[in-house]
């Protein structure tokens, strides 16, 4: 397949989405694949700017405000200048979506690759957006019968909090991933400050009741769901440290639960990823409470894809290899 990873972006996930990038292009080159690989924020990539911004590990926290404006900026720029009708992409039997969060997950850059007539993969334009947006998320969840945990959408105050929801709770952009700007607010007088940590970073805040128990993800390949795993970090949440730097937690496939609960998380998982009419692959994670309820927390529509990341673990666990799970990613593209 003649196939571009198109990466990077402008989102605080920036990061994260080149090492994403780096084990998808080296998989698929790896199996023979003609691969290029362009940054939304930057064009399409040489092999001096390839050894330069494709590299593995991503840093302990997110860019600060003023680098990812001036990278909207950028972004902006590079895509009104006609990014998407260089051959690189013009002539890509598959477009391999290696972005995360941003303009590169809420359906902006999916709208704009309907447009050119070009083939990606993962989930539409509608479908990106109401996923990314917590809120209407758990809306969708709601009326399939997912369960999810209670939440208000600010301007939020204490009181409120202590009649619809007791403390702790959550607090975080409603519409970001890889938990940047969250924060776990544990009585009345971390509230304020929660909620103008979330504000950095999206104008719509979620304020949602914490959930304690065992945090479970399992992936979603097409219809299939994957295997379920267990995430025991190091910090109270599975936060933005605890992700992309080895050693911050542990990582279980398959989980070390019941069979009947696998089932369960698997079948929810699937019934969450057909709520929100995703196509392609998504990750699906979840609280496991004391009481075997499992409460559905987010689904990721371009889940991670670097070398410590939840979705090939999943796979792993099924027997489907790294350089597969990006064969298959990009065939269920075509499919399409």
């Amino acid at each position: 397949m003649n196939i571009c990873v198109l990466t990077g972006g402008s989102s605080s996930e920036r990061d994260v989405a080149f090492a994403s990038a780096t084990q998808v292009v080296a998989a698929l080159r790896g199996r023979g694949h003609q691969v290029t690989v362009a940054d939304t924020a930057s064009g399409v990539l040489d092999h001096a700017a390839e050894a330069r911004l494709l590299v593995a590990s991503v840093r302990t926290g997110p860019p600060p405000a003023a680098a990812v404006d001036e990278l909207i900026a950028q972004e902006r720029a590079v895509l009104l200048g006609g990014l998407l009708t260089d051959p690189a992409i013009r002539d890509a039997d598959v477009v391999f979506l290696g972005l995360h969060g941003g303009r590169g997950e809420d359906g902006t850059i999916q709208n704009l690759l309907e447009m050119a007539g070009v083939c990606y993969t993962g989930a539409g334009p509608v479908a990106s957006g109401v996923a990314l947006d917590k809120d209407l998320a758990k809306r969708l969840f709601l009326g399939a019968g997912v369960l999810t945990a209670a939440w208000l959408m600010a301007p939020v105050t204490a009181d409120a909090v202590d009649l619809d929801l007791d403390w702790p709770v959550v607090v975080k952009p409603s519409r970001e991933g890889s938990t940047v700007g969250l924060t776990v607010v544990h009585d009345a007088s971390g509230l304020a400050a929660a909620i103008a940590e979330a504000a950095r970073y999206d104008d719509e805040i979620m304020v949602e009741a914490f959930v304690p128990g065992r945090e479970l993800t399992v992936g979603i390949l097409g219809d299939l769901p994957l295997a379920v795993g267990e995430i025991i970090p190091r910090h109270e949440l599975f936060d933005y440290e605890c992700k992309y730097t080895p050693g911050m937690c542990r990582e279980i496939f398959p989980a070390e639960i019941p069979a009947l609960l696998v089932e369960q998380a698997q079948e929810i998982a699937l019934r969450a990823h057909r709520a929100l009419k995703l196509r392609g692959y998504s990750r699906v994670d979840f609280r496991l409470t004391d009481g075997d309820e499992l409460f559905c927390l987010e689904v990721n529509t371009l889940p991670g894809m670097t070398a410590t990341s939840l979705m090939p673990q999943s796979a792993a666990a099924m027997g489907i290899d790294f350089g597969t799970l990006c064969e298959r990613i990009c065939e269920l593209a075509l499919e399409e």
